[in-house]
């Protein structure tokens, strides 16, 4: 049994997922095996996967062809498939720098306590690298209340423990975005978090397949997410009000696009929501 779980999933995007596997395969660690998912592809992508198995016959490499199901669901399929003690994401147009791995797996086996470990980041945007806003910066520690704005943890930057996903649940499919945001959100109001402050992480974006090119009002699924953390979660009295508050904040700011654009639907969705949280 491998000891890392390495989670691939990919669609339409057999260059990138090449790119993504090779920094995989090229860690100075080497106990892990690669579940690739490929989430009803429709291009090469299957062939290219298929190239990537047979060109590197010494690795575990599997591959598990699904229905056009969403992120959610193939990193769901890849992690019940798989049994290894620690689990470790990578979407398919990312790439690690090559002692990823080894540097957070070190971690975890010298702090048995912590379940949840990450890293810092590279960012390239169409091509050019950048520096991230200073509004995505990274904690560690107890970071629930850093982790209400914006999803703070790079699903390609994390390793956790399989008793995490047990305890915290399976990725959202109901959510066809944010749905990272959602799980580290339920995770850190249970587990506290390692921050490993290095760059081993680098993440690409601006590409018009990006989920956060595609959907616009991200604001909603976040404010969806903290309303059912709170109220399925205990929260101690500080991390309770700061939801609440990230909630008005965000549901606010979504009233007036929703009224400005006519969409009746989502706007009584989010009054209901504010309403409730004011005890109106």
């Amino acid at each position: 049994m491998p000891l890392v779980n390495v989670i691939i999933p990919v669609y339409n995007r057999p260059d990138q997922l090449k790119r993504a596997v090779k920094s995989v395969i090229t860690q100075t660690f080497s106990d892990f095996d690669i579940w690739i998912i490929n989430d009803g592809s429709t291009d090469n992508t299957g062939d290219a996967i298929q190239k990537i198995i047979k060109e590197n016959p010494d690795k575990s490499i599997y591959c598990i062809k699904t229905s056009n199901r969403g992120v959610s669901a193939a990193r769901n399929t890849g992690i019940a498939n798989s049994d290894g003690k620690y689990i470790a994401l990578l979407d398919s147009d990312d790439e690690w720098l090559p002692e990823k791995l080894r540097t957070q797996i070190d971690y975890l086996q010298k702090n048995p306590e912590t379940e949840l470990v990450h890293t810092g980041e590279i960012w390239i945007r169409n091509g050019i690298r950048v520096n991230p806003p200073l509004k995505y910066r990274k904690y560690g520690g107890d970071v629930f209340i850093q982790s209400l704005p914006l999803c703070m943890i790079g699903p390609s930057t994390a390793v956790f423990t399989r008793s995490l996903f047990n305890s915290t649940g399976a990725f959202r499919e109901d959510f066809p975005v944010c749905e990272d945001y959602d799980f580290w959100l339920r995770a850190t109001s249970v587990y506290k978090t390692a921050l490993i402050d290095k760059p081993l992480t680098i993440k690409y974006g601006g590409h018009a397949d990006q989920l956060s090119v595609k959907y616009k009002a991200m604001d909603y699924w976040r404010v969806l997410s903290m309303y059912s953390v709170l109220e399925n979660y205990n929260l101690d009295a500080e991390k309770e009000t700061a939801l609440k508050r990230e909630i008005i904040k965000k549901s606010i700011i979504l009233l007036k696009g929703y009224k400005k654009h006519g969409n009746q639907e989502k706007y009584k969705e989010i009054d209901s929501i504010l309403k409730k949280i004011r005890g109106i």
